[in-house]
């Protein structure tokens, strides 16, 4: 097994640099905070009854987790869409946010172009590419992203700023005090997290350590759902492994079922409960029944506890543990984090077609 603490490995495994992303989560989620405060909305975006967030991969997650924030705060009803095209609810009460790190994504370019044709509020979160170009010229409200980065590790970029829009429009009650919570745990977990913090007291590489030559399921409830999502997803692109997320009590209806084949397979599984005190009572104790099963099915398992008081705090000392986690997986795995072959290989292949119809 590679050496964790041997500084050396980093040079060589990370010649692009993500582990700099990993160091700089703290700062930017600060700068990401500073600008939206600054930022203003049209006055009458704040006449919607509802919000539809178009987005994919990294640019969507935030949305995700923001939606989940506003549902034990507001009424208003927020939808995350994933794909192509746009539901037909969206009408003149609607808020259109379309986000996109690089501005060409595929899905989110056709789900905006079609809002164009709608009576839609609008609003545009991206570095540029053609979404910029379309906002631009509908003359659309842009909240310029100006962090170079994978787009995975742009986190803070499209998370934060969707916190301080739905501030903005009432959807969420005054977070900075809730930020500064967060950002005093981020700044004391990075120190934890870092590379050269050694294994005997770092918990992101022992967790590392662990999954090591496993397959990870990653179990979540209520606020913390979409970062299981996070976690796996991030173990996908950075650790180039399989990974899969579970949700309660969703997977106490059917997943603890599934524990018995194919027997072969159980010792190759790893399953993280991501796990907070402010969970339901009752989610608490479908955790521990749940720990029950894996036990009796011979399944290893870890709870990792959430950081702070507040649900925002918890959010994201989990997201950076899971973006830790996944980058050190990766560097036991010898494999450079940054790459994304075959995400690029899907993109490469559909131009190919899009150019051929063209």
């Amino acid at each position: 097994m590679v050496d964790l603490d041997n500084l050396l490995i980093y040079r060589q495994l990370d010649p692009s640099g993500m582990l700099n992303h990993l160091r700089e989560f703290p700062e930017q989620c600060e700068r990401a905070w500073e600008k939206v405060l600054k930022f203003d909305l049209p006055r009458e975006y704040t006449q919607i009854d509802k919000v539809i967030i178009l987005g994919m991969g990294g640019s969507a997650i935030g949305g995700e987790i923001v939606r989940r924030l506003a549902l034990a705060e507001s009424k208003m009803p927020v939808w995350v869409h994933r794909d192509y095209g746009l539901p037909p609810f969206v009408d003149e009460d609607t808020l259109v946010i379309a986000s996109s790190y690089s501005g060409n994504t595929e899905e989110t370019l056709s789900a905006f172009t079609e809002s164009l044709k709608s009576p839609a509020k609008k609003l545009v979160l991206t570095t540029g590419g053609r979404l910029n170009y379309l906002a631009e010229k509908e003359g659309i409200p842009i909240f310029a992203i100006d962090y170079q980065a994978p787009p995975r590790t742009a986190f803070p970029h499209s998370f934060i700023p969707l916190v301080g829009i739905f501030q903005k429009l009432g959807l969420l009650r005054d977070k900075s005090a809730d930020l500064r919570e967060a950002l005093q745990i981020l700044n004391k977990l990075s120190r934890d997290f870092v590379e050269t913090t050694p294994l005997v007291s770092n918990p992101a590489k022992q967790l590392a350590t662990k999954l090591w030559g496993h397959v990870a399921i990653i179990y979540g409830a209520e606020i913390l759902s979409e970062v299981a999502q996070r976690w796996k997803t991030q173990l996908n692109e950075n650790s180039k492994t399989w990974a899969f997320f579970e949700l309660f009590p969703e997977l106490n209806h059917n997943a603890v079922v599934g524990y018995e084949f194919p027997s072969q397979v159980k010792e190759e599984m790893f399953v993280f409960f991501l796990r907070s005190s402010s969970l339901h009572p009752r989610s608490l104790l479908r955790y521990e029944a749940t720990a029950k099963l894996l036990t009796k099915a011979e399944v290893s398992y870890e709870f990792v506890e959430a950081a702070g008081k507040n649900a925002l705090a918890q959010v994201m000392s989990l997201v950076l543990l899971g973006d830790y986690l996944s980058f050190y997986l990766a560097i036991l795995n010898r494999i450079d984090p940054t790459p994304i072959e075959s995400i690029d290989f899907v993109k490469k292949y559909l131009a190919q077609f899009t150019a051929a119809s063209g």
